[in-house]
């Protein structure tokens, strides 16, 4: 029924905006021919290699053994804990990266991050200081080496001196990449719900 030149089913859309059975069997002509030609592309040729050297699991018994090596950590009368470990081969080389502080009998002493690797004599001995505990105040609580050789690890500290040792009020994820001979580190504040 049609009242005042508009239909009950509404206003009539332009043509070019109604799709039909010709729109539709166009559409799906279009996209076979988009599949079509991508499966006859020739492949690229060759062997795919990573741009940058992979880490791999190293077996335990080959892996430098943190307890073996001397940490650069000023202790006194304390020993040393070693809090949280991984181990891989990193650029072909086995390796351990630790997180350790000095073993004190109260409070919540900041960790040291260090990578360890076997010297020239076989003895483990630290490769690289990553985190400095006197510098940087901070407590790692998760500590990994990814796969591409990258080492993650998340961190709590105190905005001040003020804060209860027991509560710390900021945290940061933590990341080492390799660049060239250097180890470079970036951190991002974690927001403060997360802590």
């Amino acid at each position: 029924m049609t009242t005042s030149g508009v239909t009950s089913g509404g206003p009539k859309a332009p043509g070019h905006a109604r799709s039909g059975l010709k729109h539709w069997a166009l559409v799906a002509a279009g996209c076979g021919a988009v599949v079509a030609g991508a499966l006859a592309a020739d492949p690229a040729q060759g062997t795919p290699t990573p741009v940058r050297p992979t880490a791999e699991p190293v077996p335990a018994a080959a892996a430098p053994d943190p307890g073996k090596a001397e940490l650069p950590l000023d202790c006194g009368p304390f020993g040393v804990s070693v809090a949280l470990r991984a181990s891989a081969t990193v650029d072909g080389v086995p390796s351990t990266v630790v997180a350790a502080h000095c073993a004190a009998g109260n409070g919540t002493p900041p960790d040291g991050v260090y990578l360890i690797t076997n010297g020239p004599d076989g003895r483990p001995k630290v490769a690289e200081t990553l985190l400095d505990p006197v510098k940087d105040g901070l407590t790692v609580t998760a500590l990994t080496i990814r796969s591409d050789g990258a080492i993650r690890g998340h961190a709590q500290g105190w905005s001040s001196d003020d804060v209860p040792r027991c509560c710390p009020d900021r945290a940061v994820d933590l990341s080492w990449t390799r660049q060239g001979e250097d180890w470079v580190r970036a951190q991002s504040a974690v927001p403060a719900g997360q802590v």
